[in-house]
C-alpha cells in the first residue's frame, strides 16, 4: 500500500495514512518496544508503586498487556469517537489511583502531569528505538515527526501539548535529566516476570528473544540499576537477527482487525492506494 497523506477526518481518527504513527505502530518490533518502556517506567518508583498498589499485574500479566496494546492500537487506528472513548476511560481509572510511595515517601496520583509525563516520553522513546533498530528505517526528519504526532497522544490522557518533548532531542534532554530512578522491590520483581512471565514451555525461547532484544535496547544505566549483565560485541549480530525476526513475524502474524479496518476506510475515501 502506498500511502497518500495524512487527514484530519475524523472517521480516520488522530493520525491518519501517511503518518509515521500508523507506519510504525502496527510494526512487530514494537513488541520489544513496549518491553523496554515497561522496564524504563517501573524505575520510577512513584510509578511502580501505583503499577504494584492498583495492578493485578502479577496474576494477570497477559491480561494487562493486552488492554494496554488495545488502548494503543485504539487510539492509533481507531476514529476519534473511539479514541476519545478510551482515552475517557483511562482518564477515569487515572483519577482513580492514589496512594502513597513507600520508597520516596512521597503522594502519587495516576493523572499526575509529572507522572503522565514520564510514562509518555519512556513510549514515544522506546518505540522509537525499537523501530530503528530492529524494524524499518527511520530518517532523524522522520524521528523527529513522530514525536510531534504523538503529541496527540499525550493530550488524550490529560496533558497540555506545550508540555509534551517535540523532537527526539527534547526527549533525550528530558530522559537524561530525570532524578530518582531506583530498582524497587515491585521494579525488581515486575522485571522477573516481563523477562520470564508465564508461559507455555515451547514458546519461551521465542519471548527470551525478545526479552534480549529489549534489554539490549535499555540505556546502559538502567541495566546496571538492574544489574543485567550486556556484551556490547553481540549488539551488531543481534540486530541482524532481530530484524530478520521482526520480518518473518511481520509476514505471518495475522493484522489486527482494527488496523486492517482503518487502512479499508482510508482506501474508501481514497486517502489510501491499495
Amino acid at each position: 500500500m502506498t500511502a497518500i497523506s495524512p487527514t484530519d477526518n475524523a472517521d480516520l481518527g488522530y493520525f491518519g495514512p501517511g503518518s509515521i504513527v500508523w507506519r510504525m505502530h502496527a510494526h512487530p518490533s514494537l513488541m520489544i518496544g513496549g518491553l523496554r518502556t515497561l522496564l524504563l517506567q517501573a524505575l520510577n518508583p512513584r510509578s511502580m508503586a501505583a503499577v504494584e498498589q492498583h495492578s493485578k499485574y502479577k496474576g494477570d500479566p497477559w491480561g494487562r498487556l493486552g488492554r494496554t496494546s488495545d488502548y494503543i492500537v485504539t487510539t492509533t487506528y481507531g476514529s476519534r469517537a473511539q479514541a476519545d472513548l478510551a482515552a475517557k476511560r483511562l482518564r477515569a481509572i487515572h483519577r482513580r489511583i492514589r496512594g502513597v510511595d513507600p520508597v520516596t515517601e512521597r503522594p502519587y496520583c495516576a493523572d499526575d502531569p509529572e507522572l503522565l509525563l514520564w510514562v509518555h516520553a519512556t513510549e514515544v522513546d522506546s518505540f522509537l528505538a525499537a523501530y530503528r533498530t530492529y524494524g524499518a528505517g527511520l530518517s532523524d526528519a522522520d524521528a523527529d515527526r513522530y514525536v510531534r504526532e504523538m503529541i496527540k497522544a499525550a493530550v488524550l490522557v490529560g496533558l497540555p501539548a506545550d508540555d509534551v518533548p517535540s523532537s527526539v532531542a527534547e526527549v533525550d534532554a528530558y530522559l537524561r535529566s530525570f532524578d530518582g530512578l531506583a530498582v524497587t522491590s515491585g521494579a525488581r520483581e515486575g522485571m522477573r516476570l516481563l523477562l520470564n512471565p508465564p508461559m507455555p514451555l515451547p514458546l519461551k525461547p521465542l519471548w527470551a528473544q525478545f526479552a534480549v532484544a529489549a534489554v539490549g535496547l535499555l540505556p546502559k544505566e538502567a541495566r546496571e540499576l538492574y544489574g543485567l549483565p550486556w556484551i556490547r560485541a553481540i549488539e551488531p549480530s543481534l540486530r541482524i537477527y532481530m530484524y530478520g525476526v521482526m520480518r518473518l513475524a511481520g509476514a505471518l502474524l495475522p493484522v489486527h482487525p482494527q488496523v486492517r479496518d482503518a487502512h479499508r476506510r482510508a482506501r474508501t475515501d481514497g486517502l489510501e492506494a491499495a
